[in-house]
């Protein structure tokens, strides 16, 4: 019987290969300008239902997501929305606005993903679930009126995508080490390739001019309390991170389980509840509340 020959170990990059590498990576059209026409549309006093249509009907891409989410969330309607007009009314503004972001994004992340076989839905609804958590988390304690806390959910595995772009052969074997044994990610990354999926995507994303809010949380959303600033927005990711992988809601490329244990010891909870127990527990139960619901949403957007 023939044995199975393992790839030999690629040799680990230096700081220089790294960012030569890195330089080759496209950029993401959609992070230096996200639908501008229906994000102005839908952040103005008054927006028309028939106005927001009119915009969201020039793209295909962005009214399949459409009728799909509103005849997923609503799937007890007698009759499927097939009206763009009325699917806007049905789902409102803040519906709106995350598919304005989700979209674009998410069609750049794919193009860039290349062709590197990986459970790539479940990611994007990894990714998603992320960003619904990351600005429920924060609630009344934060509120974001330009979503930057939802971009900052969404962004921040960004450096998974980054890796397998620039450095496909890497990608691979980190994942099949992953698969051999339980050890942890960022380690694994550094030992095999020279920097964590962390602090690349965190260059990557500074290469391109991206918001602090952004670099930030896709660069310590592991380790919050090393954030200088956005330490709120950080560490509500880092949670709501941890919470979806917890829940088992798609596939971040991280196989290590988390336990509720885990979860609900992760420093973002001391950053962002500091000695107010009774708001930290109130933000789990709320977070374990949404599960049912996020599901649904989820799967009508990937």
């Amino acid at each position: 019987m023939d044995m199975l020959v393992k790839s030999p170990p690629l040799p680990r990059l230096n700081s220089e290969q790294i960012e030569r590498r890195l330089g080759t990576c496209p950029r993401l059209p959609s992070l230096a300008s996200i639908n501008s026409v229906l994000r102005e549309l839908l952040d103005a006093e008054q927006c028309y239902t028939s106005q927001i249509a009119d915009v969201i009907r020039r793209d295909p891409s962005m009214t399949t997501r459409l009728l799909r989410l509103v005849n997923s969330v609503y799937y007890g309607l007698s009759t499927p929305v097939s009206s763009i007009e009325e699917a806007v009314f049905y789902l409102g503004v803040r519906q709106i606005r995350r598919l304005a972001l989700v979209t674009p994004i998410i069609e750049d992340l794919e193009r860039l993903a290349g062709r590197i076989r990986f459970p790539w839905r479940e990611f994007w609804r990894h990714c998603i679930a992320t960003a619904i958590m990351t600005q429920e988390t924060l609630g009344d304690i934060q509120p974001s009126s330009d979503e930057a806390d939802y971009v900052a959910g969404l962004l921040h595995d960004v450096g998974k995508i980054v890796m397998v772009a620039a450095f496909p052969e890497y990608f691979e074997q980190i994942q099949a080490r992953m698969q051999e044994e339980k050890a942890d990610l960022l380690a694994v990354e550094g030992e095999l390739l020279g920097i964590d999926h962390c602090e690349l995507g965190a260059r990557y994303l500074s290469a391109h001019k991206l918001p602090s809010t952004a670099i930030h949380s896709v660069r310590f959303h592991h380790r919050p309390s090393r954030a200088q600033s956005e330490v709120r927005i950080v560490a509500a990711v880092q949670v709501a991170d941890l919470f979806v992988r917890y829940a088992r809601i798609g596939n971040s490329g991280n196989p290590t389980p988390i336990s509720s244990e885990v979860w609900m010891a992760a420093e973002g909870w001391d950053l962002l509840f500091p000695g107010l127990s009774a708001e930290r527990a109130l933000g789990r139960a709320n977070m374990e509340r949404s599960l049912e619901r996020l599901a649904t949403i989820l799967e009508g957007l990937v």
